[in-house]
């Protein structure tokens, strides 16, 4: 006697999975796509940011955000990073980047990148909003804007004592030197 057996059925996107697979061997983790109004949100005051990449598909080399500032908002304190990049794609707007004693009023279309050991802040000293593409090389400074978002989840003040710790878990100090 023989068993019968059917075929179990599969929809449309594990057949193209299964094809995938079949098709030979891929390098690294699956393609990653994030939609208009996907990604993870994290508010900060006046500051909405949308994490695009949070390195967890770059293996940790690249995280990448979108940040909408408010008008008249102001950033953090000026600060050095000792350990990644930080680039910043102004999409609209005008954002003012403080490095040092120097301000550079950065609009769209503008690239700003900021290496490790930089001291620097940003800004938006305008009546209108703006938006800016962040990377972080590597992706370890995505996990700062979510410690500050606990400190508000949990009711506490962001305080520039808050503000300094969650730095310093990201090699990050403030620079105190230009305070």
């Amino acid at each position: 006697m023989s068993e019968e057996t059917t075929p179990e059925e599969t929809t449309p996107e594990e057949a193209r999975t299964e094809e995938t697979r079949s098709n030979g061997p891929q390098a690294g983790p699956a393609l990653s796509v994030v939609g208009p109004g996907g990604g993870e949100t994290i508010v900060l005051g006046t500051t909405r940011m949308r994490v695009l990449e949070d390195g967890s598909h770059t293996g940790h080399r690249l995280a990448i955000a979108e940040s909408v500032l408010a008008p008249h908002t102001q950033g953090p304190p000026q600060h050095r990073h000792a350990r990644h990049d930080e680039g910043f794609y102004i999409l609209s707007g005008t954002v003012r980047f403080t490095v040092g004693d120097e301000d550079h009023d950065a609009t769209a279309g503008t690239l700003v990148m900021v290496p490790p050991g930089t001291p620097h802040t940003f800004a938006n000293p305008t009546d209108q909003p703006a938006t800016m593409l962040s990377t972080f090389t590597p992706d370890l400074y995505v996990q700062y804007f979510r410690d500050l978002q606990q400190v508000l989840a949990d009711g506490r003040p962001l305080t520039p004592q808050a503000n300094a710790e969650a730095m310093s878990r990201y090699a990050t100090e403030p620079a105190t030197d230009l305070a």
